[in-house]
């Protein structure tokens, strides 16, 4: 029997690290996998393993560079190139889109053809409750799709609910570990401005934001004695006031407040004793996902897909806005290796099973062989 020949698309190449983890894990359990894609131009991609890569989108914008410039090309470079692609998939047994650069205009190029199973990963968050309107284009959208893909069980349930997408469409495979991270090929020391910490270390990684509770991380820190907490990421919101909490705390706060490179993130993940994530709403997130794969101890707000991380036993989950819980939960883990360690295996084995790229591809050929066998 021939293997499944799968193609992944990602026109946009807006999640490369996701996208050739999924396709060499789908290449290890035997599907013949290409990814459709385009350069990605702000740093380097994993190299392929086991699949080929195709970067047939873009291909002009691509070499004007980053800027305003390479937008207009790539506008114009847009219905052409998906006009190519749907020519491209006709010899696929399944298509998987990982994302579409203009949804609104994509789901009429994308097109709802009968010749084979298409699906769509959704990647973004879904419009806030009681957005009609946004909401409704995301089920003319999504209708164009035989399967779609979401990485929680929340997600799950507000497509269902709140969009309107049919139960039996909606399939549920969590986001694995950036493990790539782990083995890169040219990784960095720790940065000058972070050296010489003695004693356990809090971390918090990613663009800074208000939506992701640093105030209430700082407010928890200033009764938290014995451990150095790290702040690091491009702010995107006033650094002023968060600089002003942090002079309240007893321990030290180091900021690091500009954008991370991809070969800077193992450094600081092998460093932090504890990743805190204490974000007041958030679907999912890339740095859980990173912290999985180095095995962190983490400590979680109780939003989003966050809850069904913690209930492997990888993390602890405590209210979002609340200081007191947060302190105790930072607290209970600065003093207490017994329990960071016991966060740790937890989270390697969450790592290893459930959230594992091979469970990812084990569970995403299943779909593909179900919507194949309902084509038939």
């Amino acid at each position: 029997m021939p293997p499944l020949r799968v193609s992944l698309v990602d026109p946009s190449a807006f999640t490369p690290p996701y996208d050739r983890s999924l396709a060499a894990a789908l290449a290890r359990a035997g599907a013949d996998v290409e990814l459709l894609t385009s350069r990605f131009l702000y740093g380097p991609v994993p190299a392929p393993q086991g699949y080929r890569v195709d970067e047939c989108f873009y291909r002009r914008s691509s070499r004007v560079g980053p800027g305003r410039a390479r937008l207009a090309v790539k506008a114009l470079e847009h219905v052409p190139g998906m006009v190519r692609a749907r020519r491209r998939l006709a010899g696929a047994d399944v298509e998987h889109w990982q994302w579409t650069t203009l949804p609104a205009v994509d789901r009429f190029l994308i097109g709802a053809g009968r010749d084979h199973p298409r699906v769509i990963t959704l990647h973004y968050p879904l419009p806030k409750p009681g957005e009609r309107r946004r909401l409704a284009a995301q089920r003319r959208y999504l209708d164009r799709f035989d399967a779609v893909v979401v990485h929680t069980e929340g997600a799950a349930a507000r497509l269902r609910d709140e969009v309107g997408i049919a139960a039996a469409k909606v399939e549920v495979i969590p986001h694995g570990p950036l493990d790539y991270l782990t083995a890169l090929p040219e990784e960095r020391p720790l940065p000058a401005e972070l050296e010489g910490a003695e004693g356990p270390v809090i971390l918090f990684f990613g663009l800074l934001r208000p939506y992701k509770g640093i105030d209430t991380l700082l407010e928890a820190f200033a009764s938290v004695e014995g451990a150095e907490l790290w702040i690091a990421g491009m702010p995107r919101m006033p650094l002023a006031p968060l600089e002003e909490l942090a002079a309240r705390a007893p321990g030290r706060v180091r900021f690091l407040p500009r954008f991370v490179a991809d070969p800077e993130i193992p450094a600081l993940l092998r460093r932090a004793d504890v990743l805190a994530l204490p974000y007041r709403e958030i679907e999912q997130s890339g740095v859980l996902y990173a912290g999985l794969a180095f095995g962190k101890p983490m400590v979680l707000s109780a939003v989003g897909g966050f809850p069904e991380v913690a209930a492997t036993g990888a993390a602890r989950l405590v209210p979002p806005e609340d200081p007191a819980p947060l302190r105790a939960a930072l607290e209970e883990l600065v003093a207490s290796e017994k329990e960071r360690n016991a966060l740790a295996e937890a989270a390697a084995a969450a790592a290893a099973g459930p959230y594992s790229w091979d469970t990812a591809a084990e569970r995403t050929i299943a779909l593909y062989e179900e919507l194949l066998e309902d084509h038939r």
